[in-house]
């Protein structure tokens, strides 16, 4: 999924496919998908370049994959990919601090960013005739980007606000982030990606411009483009603005780091303060996104969770009223992924009570096949919401990306909905088998602080004797 936008990531829909109008729900998985005819080549610095024309609009999208995510930030420095989401908006050597705001807004477009685990991505959607203009502007903070106290001091003060917002402030953002963290033990995807105040408040400008260095270069990037464009124009201008952009001589350093295998349930139990009623989480250790079993796992994800039809809410919600909500999510990386499930209690039901019927549904799946409408639904779901996303130039540009960069091959663009297409409900059963296990679980009760057990008296005592005695030394040493 897409976390840590700069501004809420939106893929505006014009339409839907014309095929789709008239064709009834049951025909959406075994609709042709239009392809995607894309060129594909390499600069000499080692800049990757994917670019598709589409006269459909006077339009072009503009996007830049960089491979490097949350999984990359320096062990404590958190939140490092994220804070340059931001500082990608400020000054260059030839551009004003949000001046990309003023190249895209101001002549009708927009411009956007997102950090994910893996990637960063830029992208800005112009009329057709402004392409040259964004392409010299996307080179020009590739190459002369102005990392310095001020604009470095003035993101991070914006990204620890995020992170106030959408950790502190919601009632159930702390479980979200225990999510990432309990999840993983030995990957750095256990680093959440929005980072900590204390890592930024320790980061030096120092630290921050050699992350940029690391891994803002011509030989970590592709640049995607779809939309009205002449191809031979096109490459002239990638020449002109990217090809003088020098490599380094230093290696681009990868992330090798293997999460063990888990070997049995773990248990964590988290308050929070402002949680008005408790929570249960689980996470599987899922494949990676290039799987073969990924497509799988994202129908089960639709039948257990999507809508008020989804098999979840109907036990749980309408039925059993154990829950007020509950939802399935499956979140591709490209090392490792996550299956997880969450669901609020409903009042007056315990932890255990929830706990227990999720159970039972994961069961039920892994004990037998779901049902032929419920595999179709499933496929017209996701398979719709792939082709309104594919309406729009940013759309193609994102599922060119997505497949270059995180899958290895930009033609599984062309191929993956009809690979979808083909899973079975034997498919779904198996993988809800082999990664939905007992030994491959870990179960997070989030909890009220009101239920946080009282501690003995003689804790008590000893913890104010020893805050006491810290106020003290604070106080003796100013």
């Amino acid at each position: 999924m897409l976390r840590l936008s700069r501004r809420v990531l939106q893929i505006s829909v014009v339409a839907l496919f014309a095929a789709l109008t008239v064709a009834p729900p049951q025909a959406v998985a075994q609709t042709k998908v239009p392809r995607l005819d894309y060129r594909e080549r390499t600069l000499s610095n080692g800049l990757r370049v994917l670019s598709a024309v589409d006269k459909s609009s006077p339009t072009v999208a503009i996007q830049v994959w960089y491979k490097v995510g949350s999984k990359d930030d320096p062990e404590g420095r958190s939140g490092f990919a994220h804070l340059f989401e931001h500082i990608m908006f400020k000054s260059t050597k030839n551009m004003k601090s949000e001046m990309m705001d003023r190249l895209t807004e101001d002549v009708g477009g927009n411009n956007n960013a997102f950090t994910a685990d893996d990637v960063t991505v830029y992208y800005e959607v112009v009329p057709s005739n402004y392409l040259e203009t964004l392409l010299w502007a996307e080179a020009d903070r590739l190459s002369t980007l102005t990392v310095d106290d001020a604009n470095y001091k003035s993101e991070r003060d914006v990204v620890k606000e995020e992170f106030r917002e959408r950790v502190l402030a919601p009632p159930y953002g702390k479980l979200f982030y225990l999510l990432e963290q309990k999840s993983f033990s030995k990957h750095p995807y256990r680093r959440p990606g929005i980072g900590s105040i204390e890592d930024l408040d320790a980061a030096s400008t120092e630290d921050v411009r050699a992350f940029h260095s690391t891994f803002y270069r011509p030989d970590n990037a592709t640049l995607v483009v779809v939309g009205d464009f002449d191809p031979k124009q096109f490459d002239a201008w990638v020449d002109k603005y990217f090809a003088g952009i020098p490599k380094p001589n230093k290696p681009l350093p990868r992330v090798n780091v293997k999460e063990p295998e888990r070997t049995g349930e773990m248990r964590v139990v988290e308050f929070g303060q402002n949680v008005p009623l408790p929570a249960v989480a689980f996470t599987f250790l899922a494949p990676p996104k290039a799987s073969e079993d990924s497509d799988a796992l994202r129908l089960a994800e639709s039948i257990l969770s999507s809508g008020e039809s989804s098999r979840l809410y109907r036990a749980l919600v309408y039925e059993q009223q154990v829950a007020q909500s509950v939802n399935a999510g499956t979140d591709l990386r490209e090392d490792l992924s996550l299956f997880s499930f969450l669901g609020i209690l409903a009042s007056g039901k315990k932890p255990d009570d929830l706990e227990r019927a999720l159970m039972a549904e994961i069961k039920r799946m892994q004990d037998a096949p779901v049902t032929a409408a419920e595999l179709e639904k499933a496929k017209n779901q996701i398979i719709t919401n792939q082709l309104r996303e594919r309406e729009t130039n940013n759309g193609k540009a994102l599922a060119l990306g997505d497949a270059a960069v995180l899958l290895g091959d930009p033609n599984r663009a062309n191929t993956d909905i009809e690979r979808l297409s083909k899973v079975t409900a034997a498919d779904v059963q198996r993988v809800m088998k082999k990664y939905l296990t007992d030994t491959n679980r870990l179960v997070i009760y989030y909890l009220p602080e009101s239920l946080r057990p009282a501690k003995p008296a003689a804790e008590k005592t000893g913890q104010a004797v020893g805050q006491q005695r810290d106020a003290r030394t604070v106080g003796g040493g100013k």
